[in-house]
């Protein structure tokens, strides 16, 4: 909470400087109260079989001001429980309006790569208690650089074009271990058609990554030893990842269907070719929204490299094989996730939503169930 208050201190005093200039200053702001437990012995998203409160809970300020009548400065703190409710800046960016339709944002800011990036903190802005996992359970999803959105409309069509660029640099767990992720020379181009009920996406993205694993290290020391070569190409460093996504949606106001896919490759890495997709469904009855989601995870195309092992001295090929599977073996995952839950709209910002969850790991044929409920609002 001390440092929750210090940050707000931090953003109020520099938020003064334009209030002082400028009148126009806007602080908002929302709150996700999020709890769960699982069955048995299981574990899903930080939750386990002792009722808990924090993993998926938040709470945010967002302050913005005009510099003057083309410029904004926006910043946004938030407090995971995750996290212990230490407070991070998540947002830090001035904005400037160049045309009525084209804006330029630098600074850090939030990376335009799925349906819900701009509002994935907000609980409130969604039917689910939590965006589906397998898409945007992701650690990338801010950049420090800039961003140019235009938008406008034509022909019965609503538009919105993005284009950022910058870097990368964040703290990640791949299988229960401590990371670092760094991409380099990131550019993200997007696009999103709107024409009646429907709503069409597509993204693409690229970028030098790398990936620091201290717990990988000795296996990429002793493949070093028999094949350099070998190593360096199952390391993940300065290799080129892209990542491609498209969704889909129709919204019939009384009942809606969605669907959101993701591909991401690293191809010269230990990491798997990784794709995902949901598809979700709803009908909206007065202030209740039942729903259903379907989720599959597939980070488990076998692992990479094994031809090259024919290569090696009969002797080496043994020893060879073990260390490539050993390094790739933590980051393959299969999964397939069913979702149903219920938002009722308590009140003008206020969502309580239940929900229950089957994870089913499709290499062990092991089930992980969740039930969760959350407060959602906006201030």
């Amino acid at each position: 909470m001390k440092k929750l208050t210090t940050s707000l201190s931090v953003l109020a005093a520099s938020m003064m400087l334009i209030g002082q200039a400028q009148a126009d200053l806007r602080i908002n702001g929302f709150a996700n109260f999020t709890g769960g437990i699982t069955s048995s012995d299981d574990t899903l998203y930080g939750f386990t079989d002792r009722v808990s409160f924090a993993d998926q809970s938040l709470f945010a300020v967002q302050v913005s001001g005009d510099i003057n009548d083309k410029m904004t400065a926006t910043g946004q703190i938030i407090a995971r429980g995750a996290n212990d409710f230490n407070a991070d800046f998540e947002w830090a960016y001035i904005s400037y309006q160049a045309t009525d339709d084209t804006s330029v944002s630098a600074g850090r800011l939030r990376m335009p790569l799925f349906r819900y990036s701009a509002s994935l903190d907000v609980g409130y802005s969604y039917h689910w208690i939590a965006a589906p996992q397998s898409i945007y359970n992701v650690p990338y999803n801010n950049i420090d650089g800039i961003r140019v959105d235009h938008s406008g409309y034509t022909g019965g069509w609503d538009y919105n074009f993005q284009a950022a660029f910058g870097r990368i640099d964040n703290d990640f767990v791949l299988a229960g271990q401590p990371g670092q992720l760094a991409i380099d020379n990131v550019i993200v181009v997007n696009g999103e058609l709107g024409y009646e009920n429907w709503k069409f996406r597509g993204v693409y993205a690229a970028g030098k990554t790398n990936f620091d694993l201290p717990a990988l290290d000795p296996a990429f020391a002793q493949l070093g030893q028999i094949s350099p070569e070998l190593s360096d190409k199952l390391a993940a460093s300065d290799d080129t990842g892209t990542f491609v996504g498209a969704s889909i949606e129709y919204d019939a106001f009384s009942w809606f269907v969605a669907a959101e896919y993701t591909a991401i490759e690293i191809a010269d890495s230990f990491y798997p070719d990784e794709a995902n997709y949901y598809v979700t469904a709803g009908i909206r009855t007065g202030k209740w929204t039942p729903h259903i989601t379907y989720e599959k995870s597939d980070l488990n195309d076998g692992p990479k490299f094994l031809d090259e092992v024919a290569n090696f001295p009969a002797p080496f090929q043994l020893p060879v094989t073990q260390l490539l599977v050993g390094i790739q073996q933590p980051a393959a995952s299969e999964d397939t996730t069913i979702t149903v839950g219920v938002r009722y709209d308590y009140d003008t910002n206020i969502a309580v939503k239940v929900e229950a969850t089957q994870q089913t790991n499709d290499i062990t044929d092991d089930d992980a169930t969740l039930l969760r409920f959350a407060v959602n609002y906006i201030f």
